[in-house]
């Protein structure tokens, strides 16, 4: 039975938006750097696509990936405020991938912890046409459409953003395999306990950023230099943490946001993830850790992240 004129099918309503869910968090994650912040946003732009007026909705997707973008500039111009009261340094929620996501540098560096660490610096806006034209490629044209914006106003915005991200990302110059192969010496000398293997493949002004959110204890400020790193590490190996033994604690090598990563995990699920970037000499210039419990529900969950 065909639906009565002026009436769309349930399915017809949801088809186009589930077949571009995962794209539409994939943008969402990128702007807004939460995997809770980013459902939210899909869920938001689902409400306004069921209430829109499609009739002369030639492209569902572009549609869906405008409503997203908006929603979550909206959310980035909120989310500014609320960063600036939270304690410690704020870090992006990390999220698993496939390993074959490494394979691909342009993809990888892309969704990685030091890249949207970068991309909270930029201006919502900024953000926003730095993740839509330099990450998804879509023409400054329809980014000036989904904004309401000039193209010529989008373009300046696009090469301020890209210039902005060059500068903070220079120095992270070696190549994807030299990444992963620094990255695995670092995870086996963590994981084996060995502080001088440690210390082998930090940088001298290695900085570590970690992430408690004022629930777990953790530093309020970076952590400069491989002698103080080093020492940070060998300490957490054998102090509680997050209310864990350390004779309780399991490591394990995951792939997060792209790169391989540990999990730390306690009898309850994860208390922290461990993510590095590499610096041009091929050693660890940045190292970030999460245990703000908010920000490891994802990973607890075992969610992949749609590229």
């Amino acid at each position: 039975m065909s639906e009565p004129s002026g009436r769309t099918s349930g399915a017809a309503l949801a088809g186009p938006y589930e077949e571009h869910r995962g794209l539409l968090f994939a943008v969402a994650y990128r702007m807004l750097g939460t995997a809770a912040d980013a459902e939210d946003a899909v869920q938001d732009t689902w409400l306004r696509w069921s209430a829109a007026d499609r009739s002369d909705v030639a492209d569902p997707k572009a549609y869906l990936v405008r409503i997203t973008t908006n929603v979550a500039l909206d959310r980035l111009r909120s989310a500014r405020a609320q960063r600036e009261t939270y304690v410690g340094p704020w870090l992006p929620e990390p999220m698993l991938t496939s390993p074959d996501v490494a394979e691909d540098a342009e993809l990888s560096e892309s969704v990685s912890m030091a890249m949207l660490v970068v991309l909270e610096t930029l201006s919502p806006l900024e953000r926003v046409v730095f993740v839509l034209k330099d990450v998804f490629g879509y023409p400054y044209a329809e980014i000036g459409r989904a904004l309401d914006r000039t193209e010529a106003s989008v373009r300046q915005l696009g090469t301020r953003a890209r210039r902005h991200v060059r500068s903070r990302r220079s120095r992270f110059a070696a190549g994807g395999a030299e990444r992963r192969a620094v990255t695995e010496r670092f995870l086996d000398a963590v994981l084996g306990g060995d502080i001088n293997r440690l210390m082998e493949v930090l940088a001298p002004d290695v900085t570590l950023w970690t992430d408690g959110g004022g629930k777990v204890r953790a530093a309020r400020r970076g952590i400069l230099g491989a002698d103080k790193v080093g020492r940070w590490f060998a300490a957490v190996a054998n102090t509680p943490y997050a209310g864990v033994e350390p004779q309780d604690m399991r490591l394990r090598a995951v792939h997060l946001n792209g790169e391989p990563a540990l999990i730390v995990d306690g009898p309850n699920g994860p208390i922290s993830t461990v993510t590095v970037s590499v610096d041009e000499d091929g050693r660890i210039g940045e190292i970030h850790l999460v245990a703000n419990p908010d920000k490891l529900q994802a990973v607890a969950a075992g969610r992949l992240l749609p590229m």
